[in-house]
């Protein structure tokens, strides 16, 4: 195999953090790589190296002369008004027919293909980039965390891609089922060290942990062996006719040596609220529900019931209304119709993706988790849970204005488990937990004698979690009757065969959707014309929307008054859900267009 990309001796410092420390990896053609490692280990910093963009302090970067990376970028390389195929031809300097026939490789068509790109949602613009990136015909694709805020639709239609792709790929995901269904081989960075595993990433964590529980085995061995020799030594050196076995056996002691076995890196440790009597029966019905906003209706005649114990996962492609279902479960949007029916004794805390960017900003950690706890907490019970999950001594003084993204996801968790619910309803709780977190969180869960309901889009937490899946889909709510297995099983099917695309088309009545009866053009043109008039019309408001949306979310960052900050929390959770109506309006007409729209 031919070397595309060689690292030697590499050592990286920032401050007192070395991440790199005589670092060695060597990537050939033809491999489908993942790269591993805790978040801050640096793996990210490596893909920069390897870009060009960031020096080593020491040691080399050594490229073969045939290398053509292509970079999947997470900024927005997109000009205001261009559709994708002007953004494909743009960039690849390809003609349309080439660029229209790779980006159908990512069900891009018709309107997806030739409207603002600008306008699609960001499964829909990495579709484009990824096009973008096969016309360039690299023979080393470069991809960091490219499932993030994907649906499992697209994190399929990824994985498809990849499988098929005939070059060597780099991939950094904390996603363990993605890394599993598209690397053969593990690069772990950890203490600045790179080590390569022959093999995916379940059978490299596999390793990992057969090899330290070997490890300990050995030195535990060896301790032992130590012991007796050093006794052997002590009662033996002093007397003439046994020195001599005595100084053999200090020979043997000398070349006996322990491994040494690396000191684990702290942990996060999460326990779900403890309940002390579980219920029984129905948790929350859903009576003859509709949900969705004062003129739009996402989904209607919800019949629906969530037993107490059940960890019901909730599943659908993104805006088709998971999280509408969420907020309108616990009462934070009010049913357009219908109502919902808790049972008695219901405590019900949540986690909702828009919360760790509202916190008040002056407040430190433990202010924070004071705020939380319930009457009688003391003050070791709040430090403990805080410890748990990595906020100890002078991290509990810390502002929240100067945590990360992960580090506001974790306190929020922490302040759920200061509570005694009964009932958690978590709405993406692995969006910016590391993987360790991550895997916490889904222990505690499994051993959380309450009820869940969540949405994911980690199909390896969902699989570990879901005892019941409902799915989101086409202006509907189900209990989907079979496991999460099945789910995606149905998914993956969809995409092999196009069924979506087909039923995209159709109407209810099995008709390709828009198309005017015999003898009716004139009429059926007609309403196409109103209909792309509203579509427009549409396009455009979620623009607008969009820039008022990215303009709060700048100022929110920015400011530290905590009043200013609650009102502009406010103002955006406003703009979100007139984005998701107008965002939902949107899909349901582009499935009204003629089928020549599809290509």
């Amino acid at each position: 195999m031919a070397t595309l990309l060689q690292i030697k001796g590499g050592f990286k410092r920032y401050g007192e953090q070395v991440l790199l420390d005589d670092a060695d990896a060597t990537i050939v053609d033809n491999v489908k790589l993942g790269l591993v490692g805790r978040n801050g280990a640096g793996k990210s910093t490596l893909l920069r190296i390897f870009m060009g963009e960031e020096e080593l302090d020491s040691g080399e970067v050594i490229y073969s002369n045939n290398l053509r990376v292509g970079y999947l970028r997470q900024h927005d390389p997109f000009e205001p008004g261009e559709s994708a195929l002007d953004f494909l031809m743009r960039d690849s300097g390809q003609p349309d027919w080439k660029c229209g026939e790779v980006a159908g490789q990512f069900e891009l068509k018709g309107a997806y293909l030739e409207g603002p790109v600008k306008e699609l949602s960001g499964g829909w613009q990495t579709r484009v980039k990824l096009a973008a990136l096969l016309l360039h015909e690299p023979n080393l694709l470069i991809l960091d965390e490219p499932t993030n805020f994907l649906d499992v639709r697209t994190q399929i239609l990824l994985e498809h891609f990849l499988r098929g792709f005939n070059a060597s790929c780099l991939i950094v995901s904390h996603d363990r089922a993605f890394l599993e269904a598209t690397c053969d081989q593990t690069l772990d960075l950890t203490r600045g060290k790179l080590t390569m595993y022959p093999g995916k990433i379940e059978a490299f964590l596999q390793y990992q942990e057969e090899r330290r529980e070997h490890d300990l085995r050995v030195n535990s061995a060896v301790l032992a062996k130590q012991k007796q020799l050093q006794t052997f030594i002590d009662k033996n050196r002093a007397n003439a006719s046994t020195a001599s076995q005595a100084r053999s056996k200090q020979k043997q002691l000398e070349r006996l040596q322990t491994v040494e076995v690396e000191v684990d890196l702290p942990t996060v440790h999460i326990r779900a609220p403890i309940i002390d009597n579980p219920r029984q029966g129905p948790a929350v019905r859903c009576l003859d529900l509709s949900i969705g906003y004062p003129d739009h209706t996402v989904a209607a005649g919800i019949q629906l019931e969530i037993e107490h114990g059940e960890r019901a996962g909730i599943v659908g492609d993104n805006g088709q209304g998971k999280t509408t279902l969420l907020r309108t479960l616990v009462k934070s949007l009010k049913p357009v119709e219908g109502m919902v029916k808790w049972g008695y004794g219901c405590e019900i805390g949540t986690y909702a993706q828009h919360v760790y960017t509202s916190l008040t900003p002056t407040w430190t950690v433990l202010e924070y988790l004071e705020s939380k706890a319930l009457t009688g907490t003391t003050h070791q019970q709040i430090l403990a849970v805080a410890g748990s999950l990595l906020f100890r001594d002078s991290h509990t003084r810390k502002k929240i204005s100067v945590l990360s993204g992960g580090e506001r996801a974790r306190l929020c968790m922490a302040g759920l488990l200061l509570g005694d619910y009964n009932i958690l309803v978590l709405d993406e709780p692995g969006n910016h937990l590391d993987v360790e977190t991550v895997d916490a969180l889904a222990n505690a869960l499994l051993e959380y004698k309450g009820t869940v309901i969540f949405t994911s889009h980690d199909r390896h937490f969902m699989q570990r979690i879901a005892t019941s899946v409902i799915e989101v889909r086409d202006q509907q709510v189900r209990n989907y009757g079979s496991g999460y297995e099945s789910y995606l099983y149905a998914v993956n099917k969809e995409v092999d065969d196009g069924e979506r695309e087909l039923n995209a088309k159709r109407g209810k009545s099995g008709s390709p959707a828009g198309k005017a009866p015999k003898g009716d053009h004139r009429a059926a043109r007609r309403d196409d014309r109103k209909l792309r008039k509203e579509i427009s019309s549409i396009e455009k408001k979620i623009a607008r929307l969009d820039d008022s949306k990215n303009a709060l979310n700048r100022e929110l960052l920015e400011t530290t008054d905590a009043k200013k900050a609650l009102d502009l929390h406010n103002e955006i959770q406003e703009l979100t859900e007139q984005l998701a109506e107008a965002e939902a309006r949107w899909i349901e007409l582009q499935a009204l267009l003629p089928e020549s729209d599809f290509g």
